[in-house]
């Protein structure tokens, strides 16, 4: 079987995204937020999809070279045939204006010749509704509406409007200039427009890297990781997404295709300490006040996952469409919202510690500070002995997971650290009690014969998640028994390849196929943390080769083809490559330019 990988580059502003194939083509764009129907979605359906392309006009094979400005989100695309040579450069307006950011959303496409006399085809045909629905179109005298969606979508360009509305092939022998926009259209002028932003988005996220405080060690992947982290955050409200597409399969023929255009709760502790760990203020502060938000206005429970507008109804649905490659159901919605996962207590906890502890934070709760934390600490209180989906989300499978157990364990610790803060001896008591409750029930979990914590209590079977129970110290990463266990994980769950698998058990849908890349920088973690180090670098560096070609991580990787699978680009597997690179290097202690 041949490798599979995601030739496509990623774009953005924090207000959408998109993802450009290396023929130019534009794969997926969803407008106006993150988690809306696309407007262009060949991704998943071909015909269904729409098409925005600048590809060229010349029977035969052409050749492609796709790669990023130095230090940015902007993408170039280089396509050379036997007529000649052109670059397409996208871009996501971005940058500082009148105090703020100016986001706005626009997806701008310049075109330069290169070389010879290129004849080059654009199409843009947008669609809305999952491509259920077609839009009209009217021409204007440089632009060319498209009519049906709550806002009208606008393109502005100075190439001939017939050639674009007919698709018929023109010579490129200047540069042309195209601007797709979602509400406010451009009403500037074009070609100095262009020029103005593409420059300012530039300087924008090359001044955004210099403000990064990461290591020499492997800079290149953890820059390019942090820019594609930074792109999945909705900054209009601070949510971080998982991933911005939906229903890419974690492996082919497998249905496990899920819409990963939401916030899970699961994922907060190490998408903060990400941003921490390359310290990065802004983004933590924003992500802050989105949990807080969700903290305040809960029912009861939290979900393990969220909309990026804190909505939670996130009600699954099938659509009929073609999928990746083949792979149905296409799906939109995750009904996940509706399982139980008792971890996300903890995780919130963790999360919000900063809240009460860290000065530099203005507190969004002043007014009553021990409210969330109460809130938190009673619901670990009420769900201590309540089997829960777990942090895979088992769907027909409940059970007392070690995982959960843990971030009782981390939530109450961070929840004392809180009440010490706020002189609250109430809040100290309780969050010991749970601490002990916690630990207690943790140790339930460890096999005396396998020298390993198991998945849950009473359970026989071994999972990547518990890595964490020695890189958030719960166990000492010196000690013997935090050696043992990784090693026990390592036989079971490592592939020879260096990658990790979540479980090798049985599941609602079999038994996984492919291994899940986060877990396997988790594994390079726990080697940096109980001193093997060498080891966590040679794996950390066999890692790296299963990105693209421009260094973006999809969530699965299927250990005997190196091929990329599930949705992509996912923002925890460059979460994990982010906090894995951070360990080593505070392993290696080296200055941080040598």
């Amino acid at each position: 079987m041949m490798k599979h990988t995601y030739d496509m580059g990623l774009i953005g502003n924090c207000a959408f995204l998109g993802l450009i194939g290396t023929d130019t083509a534009v794969r997926w764009l969803c407008w106006p937020r993150f988690d809306s129907s696309f407007v262009f979605g060949a991704l998943l359906d071909e015909e269904k999809g729409g098409e925005y392309s600048i590809r060229p006009a010349t029977e035969g094979g052409f050749q492609s070279r796709q790669y990023y400005l130095t230090n940015t989100n902007v993408l170039a695309t280089e396509i050379t045939t036997a007529e000649g040579s052109y670059r397409v450069t996208d871009f996501a307006p971005r940058f500082s204006q009148y105090e703020r950011y100016y986001k706005p959303l626009m997806f701008i496409r310049k075109v330069e010749p290169l070389d010879g006399t290129p004849r080059i085809k654009v199409a843009c045909r947008p669609v809305a509704d999952y491509g259920r629905q077609q839009l009209s179109r009217r021409r204007s005298s440089n632009h060319i509406a498209f009519l049906g969606m709550e806002e009208e979508i606008r393109l502005t360009t100075n190439i001939p409007l017939t050639y674009v509305l007919d698709e018929e092939a023109f010579v490129l022998n200047e540069t042309k200039y195209l601007v797709l926009t979602y509400g406010a259209p451009l009403e500037a002028p074009l070609e100095s427009t262009v020029e103005q932003f593409l420059r300012s988005t530039v300087e924008y996220w090359r001044k955004w890297v210099k403000s990064t405080s990461i290591s020499n060690f492997h800079q290149e992947a953890v820059i390019r990781s942090a820019l594609a982290l930074k792109v999945h955050q909705y900054e209009d409200t601070g949510a971080i997404i998982a991933a911005s597409t939906t229903s890419l399969p974690e492996a082919p023929g497998s249905t496990r295709n899920w819409d990963y255009r939401y916030c899970w709760m699961r994922d907060t502790f190490y998408t903060l300490t990400a941003f921490n760990n390359i310290g990065h203020f802004e983004e933590l502060e924003r992500y802050f006040h989105y949990i807080a938000n969700i903290s305040s206005s809960i029912q009861g429970k939290y979900q393990p996952l969220y909309g990026i507008s804190g909505a939670s109804q996130l009600v699954e649905e099938e659509l009929p469409l073609a999928g990746y490659l083949g792979n149905q159901p296409v799906r939109i919605g995750n009904d996940a919202y509706t399982h139980v996962q008792n971890d996300v207590y903890g995780q919130v906890l963790v999360a919000l510690l900063p809240l009460y502890v860290d000065s530099r934070f203005v507190n969004p709760e002043q007014r009553n500070p021990e409210k969330l934390v109460y809130e938190a600490l009673r619901l670990i209180e009420a769900t201590m002995d309540q089997p829960d989906a777990g942090l895979w989300e088992f769907r027909n499978l409940a059970q007392r997971h070690c995982y959960t157990y843990l971030f009782h364990w981390a939530g109450s610790h961070a929840a004392r650290k809180m009440a010490q803060a706020l002189g609250n001896a109430d809040m100290e008591a309780l969050a010991n009690r749970l601490n002990e409750a916690a630990t207690e029930r943790i140790e339930q979990c460890f096999s005396e014969e396998r020298e390993a914590y198991t998945n849950a209590i009473g359970s026989p079977h071994l999972d990547a998640s518990t890595i964490q129970l020695i890189m958030m110290c719960y166990l000492d990463p010196a000690s013997e028994r935090a050696a043992r266990h990784l090693v026990a994980l390592e036989k079971e769950l490592k592939t020879p390849e260096g990658l990790f698998y979540r479980y090798r058990h049985a599941d609602d849908f079999g038994t996984p196929e492919t291994t899940f890349l986060i877990c396997s920088f988790w594994f390079v973690e726990a080697l940096a943390c109980v001193g093997r180090v060498q080891e966590a670098i040679d794996e950390f560096e066999q890692l790296l080769t299963y990105s693209n070609h421009l260094g973006l991580l999809s969530e699965d990787v299927d250990a005997k083809t190196g091929s990329q699978w599930g949705n992509f680009p996912q923002a925890y597997s460059h979460v994990g490559l982010v906090n894995a690179a951070y360990r080593i290097a505070k392993k290696l202690d080296r200055p941080n330019f040598v």
